[in-house]
């Protein structure tokens, strides 16, 4: 059930076709949020203002196409939210990619670290950049609970914290560029009331992931890992998103939230079959 948390907020989304983009576009709408759902497929994005549509009929939504790895597109996407809903409270820097060419260092061509880098690194750095822009001008109005300043939430990954020998070198290089610029970022703007933190997912059952775990073999080597016994859910992803869009978590800056199963506490994790599955109330 919605509590309106995000009332009159408005919300831009990048990565917003699929996975934590998608289940975060469904439940910030559910809050109240206004929000421009953005993805380079704009196909699947345009299907998923029709999804929140027929789950919050008088949800204010608007799809469009960017690509995040030019800094032209994602200045637009924030005008865009500006010209549309009149100001923005919350970017949510969720686009990505995992090539499946990512590899060590010997391996790993130069051509899928530089578009690694340029959409899951510099991609962060632009919708920081114009989100700060745009949330430094964002008129008050406490009548609708609406103050100056933004949250911009960031997405990382565990990866930035723990090494594996399952490598992915640009794609966790870049992780752990998101994470300092993260930190940087959210001790700079501070005193502007803007907030910044980033998210740390462990692996999600996701199309992304999925896709790239193409065997049984490739999941149960990552699965043994993972001390809760089972992938997370998009949707969890997107409950942590909440959170820090929200005013519940207004005395947090420059965090990173993991929400990874107990994966980064792990040495050894335990034997035998996983008691609980994800809650039925967020995936059924």
């Amino acid at each position: 059930m919605s509590t309106g948390r995000l009332r009159n907020k408005v919300a831009l989304i990048t990565g917003a076709g699929s996975g934590i983009g998608l289940e975060s576009s469904i439940l910030f709408a559910q809050e109240g949020a206004n929000v421009l759902l953005v993805d380079i497929n704009i196909e699947a994005v345009q299907g998923a203002t029709e999804i929140i549509r027929q789950k919050q009929p008088d949800a204010k939504v608007l799809a469009i196409r960017a690509d995040v790895g030019q800094e032209e597109d994602v200045k637009a996407a924030v005008d865009t939210a500006i010209k549309e809903f009149g100001r923005l409270d919350v970017m949510f820097n969720n686009a990505g990619i995992m090539h499946p060419a990512d590899d060590n260092a010997l391996n790993t061509e130069e051509s899928i670290w530089d578009l690694t880098m340029k959409i899951n690194a510099k991609g962060v750095w632009w919708g920081c950049k114009y989100a700060i822009l745009a949330m430094r001008k964002n008129p008050t109005d406490e009548s609708k609970g609406l103050h100056t300043g933004g949250s911009i939430i960031n997405t990382a990954s565990f990866v930035a914290s723990m090494g594996a020998a399952t490598p992915q070198l640009a794609y966790t290089a870049s992780k752990g560029a998101v994470l300092s610029m993260t930190r940087e970022l959210a001790i700079v703007h501070a005193r502007e009331g803007i907030r910044i933190n980033s998210i740390s997912p462990g692996p999600l059952k996701t199309p992304l992931l999925m896709n790239f775990l193409n065997t049984p073999e490739k999941r149960d080597r990552r699965l043994v890992h993972l001390p809760m016994g089972r992938f997370g859910e998009a949707v969890e992803i997107a409950k942590a998103a909440l959170f820090l869009a929200t005013d519940e978590s207004s005395y947090m800056t420059g965090t990173d939230l993991k929400v990874e199963g107990g994966l980064t506490s792990a040495y050894v994790t335990p034997i035998g079959e996983q008691a609980l599955t994800a809650p039925s109330s967020l995936t059924g």
